[in-house]
């Protein structure tokens, strides 16, 4: 591993929660990262697991932390899980455990939301602050009547200031343990598919690019299995402990996001 590039690379892919911000703060080195590397003509793309946000605010969030975004340059977890269940099974039936964010994409790509356990064609986990029994029940029964078992993403914890707050893989477990029917697909890091959308905003080939994120699990695993350079930020949710511990292994390990900018 070293500690940062010698080079530019032509595209950059980059996390958002724990990399460039941090609740309403950009972390240290985020804005003269991304303005230097604007400016040298990379391309870039933002990606989440957070599902309870939409690309436009992220983009809103980015611009009013002092980094205009189009909303164009934002993927998350949500889209390409509708966008996925919208191209494969198109006039499915879903019951979503998640929040409106989720519900509203959706209903707005013309997929059905049922409770009805028997017509049901996919049961989506997500990140839900408003779960209750009542919501896992319904899954319970739609699996064991036969519904496919889909999640936007598996993140345990999302950061915040101060802490976490517990994610999609709170939601997947529970499911899994009263069904005993394992989660068969996560549209969201490290996914391929949450990857080839990224790179087809990007536009470059995955030798050309790095993926930057704080996760070893998502992000640098994802970046790992497309082929590109990761580079692993140690301001969000792994510690150097961590990595020390962990089989997947970054190209670069930066302090501070600014760290990412080549040497010459």
């Amino acid at each position: 591993m070293a500690c940062r590039p010698t080079d530019y690379y032509k595209g950059y892919v980059f996390d958002l929660d724990g990399t460039v911000y941090l609740g309403e703060a950009l972390l240290p080195g985020a804005k003269r990262t991304i303005e230097t590397l604007r400016q040298a003509g990379c391309r870039m793309v933002f990606v989440s697991n957070k599902p309870v946000e939409t690309r436009q605010s992220y983009a809103d969030k980015l611009t009013r932390l002092g980094l205009p975004t189009a909303v164009e340059q934002i993927v998350n977890s949500t889209q390409v899980t509708v966008r996925e269940l919208s191209l494969r099974a198109p006039g499915c039936r879903v019951f979503p455990i998640g929040e409106q964010v989720l519900i509203d994409a959706l209903l707005d790509a013309g997929i059905v939301i049922n409770e009805t356990p028997g017509e049901i064609d996919y049961v989506i986990a997500s990140f839900d602050r408003t779960f209750v029994y009542r919501k896992l029940q319904i899954a319970f029964d739609a699996i064991r009547a036969g519904a496919r078992f889909v999640a936007t993403n598996g993140d345990a914890y999302c950061p915040v200031p101060g802490g976490g707050e517990p994610d999609a893989a709170c939601i997947i477990a529970a499911i899994e343990a009263c069904t005993g029917h394992p989660v068969e697909e996560i549209f969201g890091k490290p996914s391929p598919t949450m990857m080839r959308a990224a790179m087809a905003i990007v536009g470059t080939a995955p030798h050309e690019s790095v993926m930057i994120g704080d996760r070893l699990e998502t992000d640098i695993l994802m970046g790992r299995r497309a082929g590109m350079a990761t580079a692993l930020p140690l301001t969000g949710a792994t510690s150097r402990a961590d990595l020390s511990t962990s089989e997947i292994r970054p190209d670069f390990v930066l302090e501070k996001l600014d760290d990412l900018l080549p040497t010459r």
